[in-house]
């Protein structure tokens, strides 16, 4: 039952890295690779953190903080207080633009015609606002923004939801398939299908992400949650000019 409650728990956490030094790529026998591998963790990346005696760790479940010997596990935002500054989130950001590099190949493309900027949206059918975000697709191109799709089943990788963006990522004209199924119509069933939906959703989980829609904006910077298309077009002004 610890095995089982650890990991949950876990699930939440952001991503951190890279931040404070060298990255090490750990050791299988390495104490800290070892009991976290006892929780269903795989610990991919080691490197010192801004607090003594603490490393941070880069998981297939979002960034960790424990003691050398892996005895002690933190979770959590590190906040460098004197500065004003969110650490972990600022350590995010070429955590995920690196990750989503990876699945560029593999996402749902609707490309402004005179394009300015992007944004990646990791998405679900069933999400109410993700088809609200979508229904502003139209003004998020006109003004210069592309929009990438990643699937992101909230269900998990079971049942209707997983189905369904499997079926859309699997048709002959995808962009066509996701409009139609956040309008509400029913996917059309693609047998042999073998869309990276999954990858999709692992990798969404490592960014720490819980719900949709998740934007991610050109930076690395991510949106938690619905934000309108204006709104949108000004952050990613705004990045753009600091």
């Amino acid at each position: 039952m610890k095995k089982l409650v650890l990991a949950g728990a876990i699930l939440g956490t952001s991503i951190s890295a890279f931040a404070n030094g060298v990255v090490a790529i750990p050791d299988a026998n390495d104490p800290i690779v070892t009991k976290f591998a006892e929780l269903g963790v795989t610990v991919k990346q080691i490197s010192p953190s801004p607090v003594a005696g603490l490393k941070e760790l880069i998981t297939d479940k979002g960034v960790l903080y424990a003691s050398a010997d892996g005895q002690y596990l933190m979770q959590g935002t590190l906040i460098d207080l004197n500065n004003r500054n969110n650490l972990t989130e600022q350590a995010l950001n070429g955590v995920r633009q690196a990750g989503l590099a990876q699945y560029e190949d593999s996402m749902i493309v609707y490309k402004a015609k005179n394009e300015k900027h992007s944004i990646t949206v990791f998405t679900d059918i069933s999400c109410g606002y993700c088809r609200k975000l979508h229904r502003e697709l139209d003004d998020l191109l006109e003004a210069g923004i592309t929009v990438k799709y990643l699937a992101f089943p909230r269900g998990g990788l079971q049942g209707s939801g997983y189905a369904d963006l499997m079926n859309v990522w699997c048709a002959k004209d995808q962009q066509e398939a996701m409009t139609a199924a956040k309008s509400g119509a029913d996917t059309k069933v693609m047998a042999g299908c073998h869309a990276p939906v999954a990858e999709h959703y692992q990798l969404g989980q490592s960014f720490g992400i819980n719900g949709t829609p998740a934007i991610i904006l050109e930076d690395g910077t991510m949106i938690p949650g619905y934000q309108p298309a204006a709104a949108l077009a000004a952050a990613l002004e705004a990045n753009k000019s600091s």
